[in-house]
Order: structure tokens, then sequence, then C-alpha cells
């Protein structure tokens, strides 16, 4: 779930409950306690969806750094990786060709973060993508693909990248 799934979803919940108050409001004047009932509920649905997404985004980022941490003695590498465009595949996931080039004397690995966000900059989800046995010189080849649905216009940059 993203961040900005999970607003667009709070959202529709608390437009249902607003348009479930409006519409009983007529019959006494005041709002029935199965309508507040409800207006209650749905603001506590909102709130749980949006806690999830943060949680899903903070265990998606903490895993990232778990993997990044993994490549001991590592050298930045941000300016060898470049990435294709941003798909969504039939499955809702956004994925993104990882392209990296190494530049070293021997054979290297590189351990790709892969951020994407919405068109206006916020973080939706966050991957790591390791390329594996590059050759010197060579280019080696890896697809980002988000642990999770993604909609609307979605961008891919490169975070953080290590080659070890």
């Amino acid at each position: 779930m993203s961040g900005h799934g999970t607003r667009g979803t709070a959202g529709a919940v608390l437009a249902v409950v607003a348009v479930a108050v409006t519409g009983c409001s007529g019959n006494s004047g005041s709002p029935s306690g199965s309508v507040s009932k409800a207006a209650s509920a749905a603001s506590s649905a909102a709130s749980s969806l949006a806690s999830r997404g943060a949680d899903a985004l903070a265990s998606a980022s903490a895993e990232a750094r778990r993997k990044l941490d993994e490549a001991k003695g590592g050298v930045n590498a941000k300016d060898e990786v470049t990435l294709g465009s941003v798909a969504i595949g039939g499955d809702g996931r956004a994925t993104a060709k990882v392209t990296a080039k190494n530049t070293a004397g021997s054979a290297k690995s590189f351990a790709v973060q892969v951020n994407f966000s919405d068109k206006s900059g916020n973080l939706l989800d966050v991957v790591v993508v390791t390329v594996k046995d590059v050759a010197a010189g060579a280019s080696g080849e890896g697809t980002a693909r988000s642990n999770r649905k993604l909609n609307g216009e979605v961008h891919a940059v490169v975070g953080t990248a290590v080659r070890y």
C-alpha cells in the first residue's frame, strides 16, 4: 500500500462518511447515534490505513538499509547506475530496469536502492536490487520491482548505489 494510495483510500472512506452524515441530517435535525458511530469507525479505518501505509514504507526502507549494509567494503557507485522508465505491470507493481557499469579493474557487484515516488516527489516505495558479478569494464542489469501495487504517475530514482 503506498502513501499516495493510502491518502486516496482514506479520503474515499471519509467522503462516504460525509455523504452518510449529510444524507441523514434531515431526519430529526441531528445525526443519529449510528451515523456518529459510522463516522467514528470510518475515521479510525482511515487512520489505520494511513498508519499501515506508513508502516509498510518504513518496513521497506528498513529492509533496503539492511541489504545495503550487507555490501561490506563498498564504494559509492551512484554515478555508475542508470534507471530505465517505470512501467506498471498487470499486477499493479512498478518496475524499472537497473543498469550498473563497472568501472573497476575487476569483477564487482552492485547494491542499488531504487526509490519509487509520485509526480510530487512523495516517496511511495523503496527497493534494493543486487546486480552481481559484473565484469571489469562491462555493464550488468537487474530489475527494480515495487513491493506493492502503485498507481498514478510513478517515478524511479537511484537513492544509493554501492559497488563492492
